[in-house]
Formats: C-alpha cells, sequence, structure tokens
C-alpha cells in the first residue's frame, strides 16, 4: 500500500439523496509510548523484575523491548528518537558495549549534549562518523564520582530524562542543573513521577531549574500504562471538524490527571469547538462553539502542533504558535513539512518572528483538487492531516508510518470516515 484515500462518510437514505452520516465513535485508544518507553528504562535498571501492564505496541516501544533482550553489539534503534536517547544512557550506565545507530534521519538528529553529560560522569563513548551524531560506540562506564552537571533545558526533555533515568544507579546520585528555558516539562515531570512511583529519591526546584536524585535504587512494582494523550489528539481534531452537530467520541483508558503533557490538548480544543467531559471509562468528546482565534504556547507540548494547526486551518480558526522550535530537529522538519502540506488544504504557515513566532491561517483562494499529503517518514504529518476527512477527500501518502506509535490508527479511522488504501499510480 503506498496511500491511503480518506472522504467524510455519508449514508444514502433515498436514490440521490445523501446525509451526513452521524459521527459516533468508541476508541480503544493505545497505550502511552512516553510513559511505556519510562517504565521499560526503570525495569531494565531492577534487573526487569516490574510487572509493566498495557504497554505499547508502538514500533517504538516494541523497538525499546527487543533491544533490551538483544545480545547483539549494534543496537539499532531504526528512528526512535526516545529509544536512542535512553537506551545510550541505559547502556552506559550498566557497562554494556554497544554500537547505538538507526536510520539515516536518525543518525542526523544531534545527541552531543547527551554524550557530554554522560562522559561527565564516566561513560566512555566514541563518535564514529560525524562529531555530535549516531554512529556511536559506547564501550563502558567508570563512574568519576561527578554528582553535579549541567545541561540545556531548552533543547530536549528526552536528554534530561534519560539522565535521571539512571542517576539512582550513580554511587553520589546526581544534580542536574537546567540552563536556559525548560522545554516540555510536563515531559521531565512524568519521568520523575514514574521515578518516585519505583522508589527512587527524586527532588525537583523549578524556582532555581534543578533537579536532584539520590543514590537510592529502584523498588521492583507492578505498574500499568495509561492510553496515549498524544494519539487522543487526533481524535479531538475528529470532533472539532465533524460537521455533524451532534458528534460524539468517547476515547478510553484517558484520566483526567495524567502524567502527560499532551493532556493539554483538552484546553486547546475547547477554543476549537470540542467539550471534554471524563467518566470512568476514559472521556467523552462533544462539540461546542469555537473561537475566531487561538494563541498557543507549544513549548510543554510541542508534538501537539502538527495536529492542532491543521485543525485551526481547515476551521478557519487563526492561530498563533510560539514554542515550536524543537520540532525541526524531529522525525522530520515539522515546521518545513507543515508549511509545504498546509498549502495543499488552502493554509499556511508564516513564520513571523524569525524561529519563535507562527500564524496559521486560512489563504483568501480555496483549493479545489483533493489534497495527496506527503507524510515525510512522520507519523504525526499522517495522523495530523487525516481529520480533514470529516470535510473532505484527502490522501496520505506512506500510511504505515503510523505503525511508529499508534499502529492501529487506519482501522479507528475507518469507523467515522471511508478508509481506502489504494496504490500509488492510483492517485496520481
Amino acid at each position: 500500500m503506498n496511500a491511503v484515500r480518506l472522504s467524510p462518510p455519508a449514508t444514502l437514505t433515498k436514490p440521490g439523496i445523501i446525509q451526513d452520516h452521524p459521527v459516533r465513535a468508541t476508541i480503544p485508544l493505545a497505550s502511552s509510548k512516553s510513559e511505556s518507553n519510562r517504565a521499560l528504562i526503570i525495569d531494565a535498571l531492577t534487573g526487569f523484575q516490574c510487572d509493566l501492564k498495557n504497554l505499547s505496541t508502538a514500533r517504538d516501544t516494541q523497538t525499546m523491548i527487543r533491544l533490551l533482550k538483544s545480545q547483539d553489539p549494534t543496537a539499532d534503534v531504526l528512528d526512535a528518537g526516545t529509544t536512542m536517547r535512553f537506551l545510550t544512557a541505559y547502556f552506559a550506565v550498566t557497562g554494556q558495549q554497544k554500537i547505538m545507530t538507526g536510520t539515516p534521519r536518525m543518525c542526523e538528529r544531534p545527541i552531543g549534549i547527551l554524550v557530554d553529560a554522560l562522559r561527565a560522569l564516566g561513560a566512555d563513548i566514541t563518535y564514529l562518523e560525524k562529531e555530535g551524531y549516531p554512529p556511536m560506540q559506547i564501550k563502558g562506564f567508570r563512574s568519576s564520582e561527578t554528582n553535579r552537571i549541567s545541561i540545556r533545558g531548552d533543547v530536549s526533555s528526552q536528554y534530561i530524562s534519560a539522565l535521571v533515568m539512571i542517576a539512582p544507579l550513580l554511587p553520589n546520585g546526581l544534580t542536574l542543573e537546567l540552563t536556559g528555558a525548560i522545554g516540555s516539562r510536563p515531559y521531565i515531570e512524568m519521568t520523575l513521577e514514574q521515578m518516585a512511583y519505583f522508589g527512587a529519591d527524586v527532588q525537583a526546584d523549578w524556582e532555581q531549574k534543578t533537579i536532584t536524585i539520590g543514590p537510592k535504587p529502584y523498588t521492583a512494582k507492578p505498574y500499568a500504562i495509561e492510553s496515549d494523550w498524544s494519539g487522543a489528539s487526533y481524535w479531538y481534531s475528529v470532533a472539532a471538524l465533524a460537521q455533524d452537530e451532534t458528534a460524539e467520541i468517547t476515547l478510553l483508558g484517558l484520566k483526567a490527571k495524567s502524567l502527560q503533557g499532551d493532556s493539554a490538548i483538552v484546553d486547546i480544543m475547547r477554543s476549537l469547538g470540542v467539550e471534554s467531559t471524563f467518566t470512568e471509562s476514559g472521556v467523552r468528546l462533544t462539540k461546542c462553539p469555537a473561537r475566531e482565534s487561538l494563541a498557543w504556547d507549544f513549548t510543554d507540548c510541542p508534538d501537539l502542533a502538527q495536529t492542532v494547526a491543521v485543525c485551526a486551518a481547515v476551521k478557519g480558526v487563526t492561530l498563533h504558535l510560539t514554542g515550536i522550535e524543537s520540532l525541526k530537529i524531529k522525525e522530520t522538519d515539522r515546521v518545513a513539512a507543515l508549511q509545504a502540506e498546509l498549502q495543499k488544504i488552502g493554509a499556511e504557515l508564516v513564520e513571523l518572528d524569525p524561529n519563535h513566532r507562527y500564524e496559521v491561517h486560512q489563504l483568501p483562494t480555496s483549493h479545489t483538487v483533493p489534497a495527496t499529503i506527503k507524510t515525510y517518514d512522520d507519523h504525526r504529518m499522517a495522523m495530523a492531516f487525516a481529520p480533514v476527512a470529516m470535510r473532505e477527500e484527502i490522501s496520505i501518502e506512506e500510511p504505515r508510518v503510523v505503525d511508529k506509535s499508534y499502529p492501529s490508527f487506519w482501522e479507528d479511522m475507518a469507523t467515522v470516515a471511508t478508509v481506502d488504501f489504494i496504490q500509488e499510480e492510483a492517485i496520481h
């Protein structure tokens, strides 16, 4: 399959008369990839003694599971950034000799800040090609007795999470001093809360920008993974774009008080026309009036930016975005990808203040040809644009990229839209 074509569902009531199909769906969301990957590292640091339930089926998590069990001297993380960063720290602190590598794009994603920090703690790591980037060779670990290091807080929260998760194994623990702005803080807080659940001695002072971890080993305990709020965001977009004003979508397995930063989608999407009601089984989405414009700082939830940008563009809501600088070093340059693909649905993403402030708005002339969206080997590009199908036909190239985080996405989308897998030559 080279593409998937999606279009609004319709019910034929009488010959020649078509009415909108009511949007009703109950979605058993995929488990959180973020929670799963952190729990797996902590479990490994207990000697694989924890009972982990509801682990994600996402390719990133399955790659993590495979590599944690593998005796192969090369750890190929494919395109999994979290897996690369977390395993680099894990293999280093446990004294394993591994070559860390991945896809060509993964080897273009910087890792120097994390490697420098690990070297300061005692890791022996050598770059095999370009300085500061994979592939690299981990040769072992001899504690430097250093228990205080500084690291930038505005590049990747995954560097910080990777370091604090291994800190309980260090002889003197670790204090991290975070310099500059702190990006994706909820993801760091998620890591710290999971660590504390497993018995780690954790203290965070956000005013002083320090995180202190005592030299106290983890305690093996059972742990159940919550459903994925990142995956939920696409369903919020479906509800927002549904033309059925009585649309109702229930997302199973979500909590009102979540560790996941992407639960911010509840507040964001209220402005775009979706109300959330939490129940014992999850959250129910219904329609409410949308605002004409919205400004949001995505510093703490950058993975929501693509979904919100597409949804706002289709609804004609002017969106002002800040805090999306990190999107440029993700699976693809997501800012450039959005700029290219939003044009195809009659909208644009404009950079108002270089590398800081952006705006999404509709173009004055409407598009007439059904759009074919490139995914750039990025799962979130595919899923962010899929809800456009609630309004018009759209095709998504290379649809299996969703396997990275939400393997059942297209099957779930078929409950609210018409979904047809097609060969590439059929879409031109």
